[in-house]
């Protein structure tokens, strides 16, 4: 059976539906992930990114739509699948009693073709630790077993599925650091994020979703720059202590702020302002300025570069990591 050409997708989703009952999980998704690229596939609990990602490592069945990997699908190739793709889940579970070498050493036994033990053990940084018991191991050493068992088979495509959740971290890093190897190697990475420094730091192109559906799609620079400013002034602000108190919020003049040049939007969470700028250097003083005419207080006041996580929230008005 030959495999998906260089000029084929590793990964190809046409019109993926999944409900559970009443839920829609996956509501017509469409996608395609190139061979040697890290994919990434953000948003919050609840979006539909773990029903997605089962159904394309063979967990679930979709209601509807083709999933293709590698040139294959797994109504007809499953046994060729199952030795050509590694699967990282968010939960590795081991016998605490195994050492690292032994558990390794179960897991290549699974496949017909894959790396030899000391490279799998030597890719997840495990050299000190290979006669170790794994119920004597940190978080991040059992998440870097994981990686080392969804390696072992020297897979062509590989599903890391919130690979980082709960660690601290140095061991997020280490864990980073891993992916920078496996990406420069020119494996095809499927990943699965909350964090959005994460995807920036690891993958070429990332697709948000949220409620079933891909809202955003395209590399973390494109997806910035829909916020349509390179920064994010944030602040509130309050009448002196002097005036009587009314609401700062509904007092501000908002348009004024948005004529300053260089303010490309503004919303507002909780009282707190958000301006995305394209020249904090020529904008911020204006803001101050705009702020002081119209009588008001700072009484917070802060600035970041532009991020994924603020074009999630202008996509859906909520932090990626809402429940």
């Amino acid at each position: 059976m030959p495999i998906a050409g260089a000029g084929e997708a590793s990964l190809r989703i046409r019109g993926l539906h999944k409900a559970f009952g009443e839920v829609r999980a996956v509501d017509g998704i469409d996608l395609e992930v190139k061979p040697g690229e890290c994919f990434g596939l953000l948003g919050p609990n609840g979006a539909g990114k773990t029903t997605t990602i089962e159904i394309c490592e063979g967990l679930t069945a979709p209601d509807a739509g083709t999933v293709e990997l590698l040139g294959r699908n797994w109504k007809e190739h499953e046994r060729d699948l199952r030795q050509l793709i590694g699967i990282q889940l968010q939960e590795t579970q081991f016998p605490d009693k195994l050492t690292v070498e032994e558990a390794l050493r179960l897991f290549r036994s699974f496949y017909r073709r894959g790396i030899p033990l000391d490279e799998a053990i030597g890719l997840a940084q495990l050299e000190e630790k290979r006669l170790s018991r794994v119920g004597t191991l940190s978080g991040g050493q059992k998440q870097r077993l994981a990686m080392a068992t969804a390696l072992v088979g020297d897979p062509e495509l590989l599903f890391l599925d919130e690979p980082t959740t709960g660690l601290d971290p140095q061991a997020r890093r280490h864990l980073w650091d891993l992916v920078d190897r496996l990406k420069l190697a020119g494996r095809t990475i499927i990943l699965t994020t909350h964090y959005m420094d994460e995807a920036e730091q690891l993958c070429d192109r990332v697709a948000i979703m949220d409620h079933g559906h891909v809202i955003a799609l395209g590399t973390p620079k494109e997806l910035i720059a829909m916020v349509g400013g390179e920064d994010i002034v944030e602040f509130a602000v309050a009448f002196p202590a002097t005036h009587i108190q009314e609401s700062a919020r509904a007092a501000l003049d908002v348009e004024a702020l948005k004529a300053i040049p260089g303010v490309q939007s503004h919303r507002v969470e909780e009282a707190l302002h958000q301006l995305s700028v394209s020249e904090l250097h020529t904008a911020v003083p204006r803001i101050f300025a705009a702020i002081e005419e119209q009588g008001l207080h700072l009484s917070e006041f802060r600035t970041h570069s532009a991020t994924l996580e603020d074009v999630f929230v202008r996509l859906t008005g909520r932090n990626l990591r809402d429940e």
